[in-house]
């Protein structure tokens, strides 16, 4: 028996022994006995499940497990099950768990509470796996996606919120304007009244003042330009 093995004897004569044969080498009666080896090493094995969520939408869930026989049990798992437990037993059970489980969640939760929802199903499907003398060394969840049509009710669901915050934006920009339209009309009324207010008490001196002002600004940019050029007045200069 190799590293990792046991067998199982049938006897021609009395059947199954219960009896487990551990690793290395051991004697056997020619035609009357024959050994059946199992191999009681941890193996992964991927089953893919879809099902439905508690708000009734579709999951497509990839479900990880590693397994191996209790030793001990090897006998009756071959008499009631076969060589072949891990086909028999395990598709069946982890589909069974996984609907179950599923069905307590809605799609959202099994986004945001991912590893609740791993923690219970490898509770549950360890429990029920015993039943059948497996070991469940470790479960989780290694793939997880919803249908089409979910899909895109989540991408126009984000959409339709981006617009939102943007028209948000837009709004409190055209408030924004209003009010500093508002303030700059008040502004130039207050400044407007000043003058008015001015002019009733000072007469035309402002209105001079402020052209002489302009004359003075005026005379110092042409002073400036290269391209400006002064004459005195009367026809001496031809």
């Amino acid at each position: 028996v190799d590293a990792g093995h046991r067998a199982v004897i049938f006897d021609r004569f009395r059947g199954v022994q219960d009896v487990v044969v551990g690793e290395g080498t051991h004697f056997l009666i020619p035609w009357v006995q024959k050994p059946i080896i199992f191999d009681c090493r941890s193996r992964p094995r991927n089953i893919p499940v879809i099902t439905g969520s508690k708000d009734l939408q579709n999951v497509n869930i990839t479900l990880r497990i590693l397994f191996r026989p209790v030793t001990a049990q090897l006998p009756r798992i071959f008499t009631s099950i076969g060589e072949d437990y891990d086909e028999r037993v395990l598709p069946s059970i982890t589909t069974e768990i996984l609907k179950s489980v599923v069905a307590r969640f809605d799609a959202g939760e099994l986004i945001t509470q991912r590893e609740l929802v791993s923690r219970q199903v490898s509770e549950d499907l360890t429990e029920r796996a015993a039943t059948f003398g497996l070991i469940l060394d470790d479960v989780s969840l290694t793939h997880l996606t919803f249908g089409k049509e979910f899909t895109e009710a989540v991408e126009m669901k984000q959409v339709a919120q981006q617009e939102a915050e943007r028209a948000r934006f837009i709004v409190e920009k055209a408030e924004q304007q209003k009010k500093a339209a508002v303030i700059s009309a008040e502004g130039d009324s207050k400044a407007a009244e000043l003058i008015a207010n001015s002019l009733a008490t000072a007469g035309d001196g402002l209105i001079e003042l402020r052209k002489l002002e302009a004359a003075e600004d005026i005379a110092y940019q042409l002073s400036r330009s290269r391209n400006i050029t002064y004459l005195p007045s009367g026809q001496s200069v031809l």
